[in-house]
């Protein structure tokens, strides 16, 4: 086979790959949640069948390009890509609700204040059905009111890096906080389990 034979292989290769990439790429959706601390949110989100990336963020506030120093008005939040083919829309929100205290109305656990309370951000009427259905659902379940609030979508703004996959590159931290804070425990006194 000639060089240039070859290199027309190579490349027809490579584009058909990157057109396969695009049309997976395509399918995937996006849901933002906010369930108080956005590293413990993030590494449960992750764990849920279909997820394929989950990052940090601020969402639901006015101010644009919010920090964790200046976050104000904001909800420590988390944007879960997901691949509908895989999960629903509805097993999502189910998964988030297990790894929270959805009866809290004051934050998450040990963190508190109105940046750490949760919330399930909707971009559609699909969407608020199905969070609304999940939320009366879960109520139910646990026989008590929810505080979690449906709301429509907001812009989502990245946190820092240093704030991405916390729990992974800093896992001696983020256990230290997890079992100083008590979150499984307190998911445990919800639920009457350890979290999914």
């Amino acid at each position: 086979m000639s060089k240039i034979l070859r290199s027309a292989a190579v490349l027809a290769a490579v584009a058909s790959l990157a057109s396969v990439e695009a049309a997976e790429s395509a399918q995937l959706k996006t849901a933002v949640f906010a369930g108080g601390c956005f590293w413990s949110v993030e590494k449960a989100m992750e764990k849920l069948p279909g997820v394929t990336d989950v990052v940090v963020g601020y969402s639901g506030g006015d101010r644009r390009n919010p920090t964790y120093q200046n976050h104000e008005g904001h909800l420590e939040a988390v944007k879960v890509t997901y691949d509908p083919a895989k999960t629903s829309y509805a097993k999502l929100v189910d998964g988030f609700f297990h790894n929270i205290d959805p009866t809290d109305a004051g934050g998450q656990i040990c963190d508190r204040g109105h940046s750490y309370t949760t919330a399930v951000f909707v971009t559609s009427e699909a969407e608020r059905s199905a969070a609304v259905e999940v939320k009366a659902q879960i109520a139910k379940t646990l026989g008590k009111p929810v505080a979690t609030s449906v709301l429509r979508a907001s812009p989502f703004w990245m946190a820092e890096a240093y704030h991405q996959d916390y729990a992974r590159k800093n896992p001696a931290s983020y256990n230290a906080y997890r079992l100083g804070c008590g979150r499984d425990r307190a998911l445990k006194a919800v639920w009457g389990a350890a979290p999914h």
